[in-house]
């Protein structure tokens, strides 16, 4: 690939986008199936969601319209899916997609007649993707959770640094809903979209995000299951064992991130703190309190931004903890254009983080993002095949807005 062919920033030559001709329809409003349907939709699928119709005069909620990188790229039609004509409406986008997402609790979709088997024979090519917390089936198949229960069940909650109290600590980020949920099934819908190639047929995908939490937790759960042993806060170099690996306080009550896990890379910063003498001793457990009482006590004699002007150049792999407001202003996030700007219909002009992995397209323009309290229902079922007359009789009843 050269570099006019490279998919994503500072291209001469614009790339297609991935999933250019993918249609997916989204069932869900919110969590880990809206994430990834949102990776999807950047990496060029066309993303269709499907909400439901307004009842009773009610108010249709809605996610804020920043939310979910405020819909940009994305269409919105709503239908009733508890009627015949709602599930009608429906069937006919099904007919021409790709994939389905849908998070209803496991049996949904099977007791309104829109499973999987009851679509793939309207369309054989059809991958539908179910997204629920403990998966399809099992015991806890029909409990409510969320992103800290899930982290809790797999144990990564239990192998993290305890909080002062000694309790589990509260991530930052959804780690459940984001990874184990919405990228365990952007993964498997393109891992199938490529086996359909040669198959020609779709299939079935039972996303459970407890179960993508046990593979962010496989080095630790395969050790254990290898040679018993039982990991912890402090038991190895990644949860706290080593000083190496670990974060410090300057005199400026900020905080600084030590990832020094290659000898050479402790063997410079050691030299850097004015602690050489440590530098053979990274990995000898009886060293360790007494080299991280060393580090505590340099990293204090000076500010984070005194430490990190001290260290630039150097590899060392020590990297400030950043707020959430200074992330858009670092000269990284600025030269990868990381940040963009976006404008919604009522919202007016705001920025939002651009689309960042590899693959993904980065317009340089402003983008524009949806109002999501509006739809499109009429102009896409015109364009499934749906009659016009079908189309108002279907409005004239509600049963899609």
């Amino acid at each position: 690939m050269t570099s006019q062919e490279t998919v994503g920033v500072g291209t001469a030559v614009p790339p297609l986008p991935l999933l250019d001709g993918i249609t997916v329809l989204d069932l869900s409003s919110v969590g880990p199936a809206s994430r990834a349907t949102r990776l999807l939709a950047d990496f060029g699928a066309r993303v269709i969601k499907v909400g439901p119709v307004p009842s009773d005069g009610g108010v249709l909620l809605t996610p804020p319209f920043f939310a979910y990188s405020g819909h940009r790229s994305m269409e919105r039609v709503a239908f009733d899916l508890k009627s015949e004509d709602g599930k009608e409406a429906l069937r006919s986008l099904v007919k021409t997609a790709d994939v389905l997402v849908e998070s209803f609790r496991p049996g949904v979709t099977e007791r309104l007649g829109l499973g999987y088997s009851a679509l793939a024979e309207i369309n054989p090519g059809l991958i539908y993707c179910s997204t629920s917390g403990f998966g399809q089936e099992g015991p806890l198949s029909q409990s409510a959770g969320h992103d800290i229960d899930y982290l809790a069940l797999g144990g990564y909650l239990a192998t993290s640094e305890p909080t002062r109290d000694g309790g589990p600590p509260l991530p930052g980020a959804t780690i459940a809903d984001a990874a184990g949920g919405g990228m365990h099934a952007a993964l498997s819908i393109c891992a199938a979209l490529v086996g359909r190639q040669s198959t020609q047929r779709g299939c079935y995908l039972d996303v459970a995000i407890a179960d993508g939490v046990l593979w962010l937790m496989s080095l630790t759960l395969d050790e254990h299951l290898a040679l018993g042993t039982r990991p912890g806060p402090g038991h190895d170099l990644l949860t706290g064992g080593f000083a190496c690996y670990a974060t410090y306080q300057t005199s400026d009550a900020r905080w600084l991130a030590v990832g020094a896990i290659e000898a050479k890379f402790f063997a410079t910063l050691c030299h850097a703190l004015g602690l050489d003498e440590f530098a053979a001793f990274q990995m000898d457990p009886s060293r360790q309190a007494e080299i991280r009482h060393a580090f505590v006590d340099a990293f204090a004699q000076a500010t984070m931004n005194e430490w990190l002007e001290r260290l630039d150049g150097l590899d060392t792999c020590v990297a400030p903890v950043l707020s959430v407001a200074e992330i858009p202003q670092t000269s990284h996030v600025k030269a990868r254009g990381l940040v963009v700007e976006a404008h919604h219909p009522t919202q007016g002009t705001f920025r939002q983080l651009a689309p960042v992995l590899a693959g993904m397209i980065r317009s340089t323009e402003v983008i524009k993002v949806p109002d999501m309290t509006e739809t499109q229902t009429a102009a896409i079922l015109d364009e499934a095949g749906v009659d016009a007359d079908v189309i108002d009789r279907w409005r004239t009843q509600g049963v899609i807005a």
